[in-house]
């Protein structure tokens, strides 16, 4: 299957290719928007040719693009409100890229929007984002499968309602994820430990695919995931949105409703409040139910800010809690029930749906605080000033016979107080960066009365790094350079055998990169970037030593671990034109002292059942693939697309392969979109298909063999209607169309149960 996979891939990226070679050729201006005094990106600004009586409007990220222009001298004028109007002589005989920086006005009119300081992540690593119609279409989903979306990102799951996302082939503390600016901090060492995160605040979600460990932190060597809410408004304006979705596998239905809105009389203050829930009841397999495999969820959000030409002040909070089942059937009895139901390959127990979820279960509830804010100097440099407030409780509940089930056997709180601050800069015309300072305090506590020995220790954990980035834009040409030091130190304390065990760790170590993009001819863009990361080793990794209650296994930590060190190489070509969208992603990842869990040919029985055993090994690691996908749109409203992944991953000093690395995945589909002006009417209806082949890379020793490859079909409907002012979105979506029964390696829970049968899916957005 696997040869047709990828001859059907590369038939496809040929049509691409051929029909994009095939246009009549015509040249492109592109560019990006900046504001002179701090470079933040402008969204919505007014970009005019004026002799061609053209032009275009910034993105979110300030980015526009104008394509079919002739050969030529024309005049290009910028405007945005309350800035003043760039005027610039563009000569254009190829594919042009430009930057341009507005200058704020001096006088304060009347009426004049203020701009609401947008943060932009400006970077030369691949960027891929969700937003507008393809955001829209993920709603309900959790984080890990809404950005499934995006080539290149997979996920590790848990069953059908735990997913974790994987970007070339690394997760959990080698991805992080920011939450409206703020780094996530929870339990997120966890394979089974979903991002605490509600996807309904997104106005868009970015993944970047390069090492940013400069930017972020230590735990960015595989790439970032950002999660941002639209801008608060700084005028006396109202919006709002109400979604409902409804799914026929779980019986499940999730909504969430948003009010935004800035005051009349108090200029450039803006609110938003956000609530979602969510209830799913047990999944269903093409052939069976999955016990104990359903889902309650209940959160809110809440943000207000001021903005003034020089200030700017955010407050924001959130709130995330749910309830998560856990398979009945991953805790079996004794051992040879274990072996009974791997070789079986399902559940033996029948079960009926219902709503209740029992145990094993998770309960996790989630709170941050940001406070933020930013200041303008008489320079044209900007302070940033950031500090955010985490509170993370994970309970894990087990089976227990003879016991309450109310008492849990993980109760794990988790306090994180993070404060950054940073200074963009400008020094001449070309270049801009930043310097920054960033700490990070947390402390980790085992609640008493689980009965059980933790899993992990309690810890104290601090964390202080500094950077530089610095930046040279010049036309086509942008050139990115950054340098960090980290210094970290980790105290921890458990009883074991009821004698006090303490250990004290400190980790040290620079990271950098380098990056750049240049605008090729005829539309192309290329991107590289070269970075170094590091990573300490997580406290579970050095400590654990029991059961795992979330995935019903043993796991076995070791203290003398290293750091991990990162080379990554990710380069990035792209086309684009009116009709043609192609991109392809190459990268090269050289991981020296890898640390990752791997199964063992061991079983533990104790009086809670039987157990697979999973150790913790450290290697040298070297991983490499490709991502690539290509769109392209006919005048007559008919889409094609296509995209794929594919990962290599080799423990080089065993000179074997390493678990649970993505298999080769293809998806391509079709679309036709029929839009009428006149009513407001604009619909698509799509067919895709998704092929995932066998991974045949397995190391040395699995509990089972790697599932079989896997082909499924997916039918959807989407409608845009105009009610008066108002957009009402109607979605009607299939997934596994004809109900097929399959395993995917990257879930740990093919061992026990098959993935989820067929789901139709209602989807209805309102936005006011």
């Amino acid at each position: 299957m696997k040869k047709y996979l990828f001859l059907f891939f590369f038939l496809s990226l040929l049509l691409t290719a051929s029909l994009a070679l095939g246009q009549v050729c015509s040249y492109s201006l592109r560019g990006k928007i900046l504001h002179e005094e701090n470079n933040e990106a402008i969204e919505a600004a007014y970009i005019w040719i004026q002799e061609l009586e053209r032009g275009s409007i910034s993105d979110l990220n300030g980015n526009f693009r104008i394509d079919n222009i002739c050969s030529g001298t024309f005049t290009l004028k910028v405007s945005y409100l309350g800035h003043e109007d760039y005027f610039e002589v563009v000569n254009i005989n190829s594919n042009t890229n430009l930057t341009v920086r507005l200058h704020a006005e001096d006088i304060q009119l009347e009426g004049v929007e203020i701009h609401g300081h947008h943060e932009a992540l400006i970077t030369t690593s691949s960027v891929n984002t969700l937003r507008g119609d393809e955001l829209k279409a993920s709603k309900g989903e959790n984080l890990g499968n809404a950005l499934k979306r995006i080539p290149g990102v997979n996920t590790f799951s848990s069953g059908s309602n735990i997913a974790k996302p994987v970007i070339h082939g690394l997760h959990s503390n080698r991805i992080i994820i920011l939450n409206n600016g703020v780094k996530l901090e929870g339990q997120q060492w966890g394979t089974e430990h979903a991002p605490e995160l509600d996807p309904f605040i997104a106005k868009e979600i970015a993944v970047v695919k390069g090492a940013e460990t400069v930017r972020f932190g230590p735990e960015a060597m595989g790439g970032i995931i950002i999660v941002n809410p639209a801008p608060l408004p700084t005028k006396g304006e109202k919006s709002g949105e109400v979604d409902f979705i409804g799914s026929s596998n779980g019986r499940g239905f999730n909504g969430s409703a948003s009010f935004t809105g800035g005051s009349e009389k108090i200029k450039g203050l803006g609110y938003r409040v956000q609530g979602s829930s969510k209830t799913i009841g047990n999944i269903q397999s093409p052939n069976y139910y999955q016990n104990n495999t359903g889902v309650s969820e209940l959160n809110f959000s809440g943000a207000i800010g001021y903005s003034t030409p020089k200030l700017g002040t955010e407050l924001y909070l959130s709130h995330f809690q749910t309830n998560i089942g856990i398979l009945r059937d991953a805790h079996t009895g004794n051992l040879s029930d274990l072996e009974a139901i791997i070789n079986n390959g399902r559940p033996f127990t029948e079960s009926d749906f219902t709503y209740e979820i029992q145990n094993p279960r998770q309960a996790v509830d989630h709170q941050l605080i940001k406070l933020k804010a930013h200041y303008h100097l008489a320079n044209g440099s900007k302070l940033n000033l950031q500090y955010g407030f985490q509170r993370n409780h994970r309970q894990e509940y087990d089976r227990r016979r003879g016991e309450a089930n109310d008492r849990p056997s993980l109760d794990l709180e988790l306090f994180s107080n993070a404060l950054d601050i940073s200074l963009n800069h400008k020094t001449r015309r070309n270049w801009n960066g930043s310097v920054g300072l960033s700490l990070l305090q947390q402390a980790n506590s085992n609640i008493p009365g689980t009965g059980v020995v933790p899993l992990i220790p309690n810890f104290d954990l601090i964390n202080a790094g500094i950077f530089v980035i610095e930046k040279f834009t010049n036309g086509p040409l942008e050139l990115e350079a950054g340098l960090r030091y980290d210094y970290r130190y980790v105290e921890s304390a458990r009883f074991i055998n009821r004698e006090l065990e303490e250990r004290d760790f400190t980790f040290q170590n620079f990271s950098a990169f380098i990056g750049g993009v240049y605008a090729l001819g005829r539309s192309w863009v290329f991107n590289s970037n070269l970075g170094t990361a590091w990573r300490p080793p997580n406290i579970n990794e050095q400590f654990s030593q029991g059961l795992h209650h979330g995935v019903a296994a043993i796991e076995i930590g070791n203290p003398d671990f290293v750091s991990e060190q990162s080379f990554k190489w990710v380069n990035t070509l792209a086309y684009s034109n009116n009709q043609v969208n192609f991109e392809i992603t190459g990268y090269a990842n050289q991981i020296n002292n890898y640390i990752y869990l791997n199964p063992t040919d061991q079983q533990l029985v104790s009086l809670r059942g039987s157990f697979n055993v999973f150790e913790y090994q450290q290697t040298d690691a070297f991983l490499w693939g490709f991502d690539a996908s290509a769109r392209y749109k006919s005048y007559l409203g008919i889409e094609l697309f296509t995209k794929a992944s594919l990962v290599r991953a080799r423990d080089v000093s065993n000179d074997s392969y390493l678990p649970f690395i993505p298999a080769d995945r293809l998806e391509s589909g079709i679309s036709y979109n029929l839009i009428n002006s006149k009513s407001g009417y604009n619909s698509k209806i799509f067919l895709s298909n998704l092929l995932v082949a066998k991974q045949n890379r397995e190391p040395d020793f699995d509990f089972a063999p790697a599932p079989d490859a896997y082909n499924l079909w997916n039918i959807g409907f989407q409608n845009n209607i105009k009610v008066g002012e108002n957009n009402l979105n109607i979605g009607l979506h299939v997934n596994n169309l004809f109900d097929t029964e399959f395993k995917d390696y990257m879930n740990r829970f093919r061992y026990f149960a098959h993935e989820m049968g067929r789901n139709v899916i209602l989807k209805l957005n309102y936005e006011f």
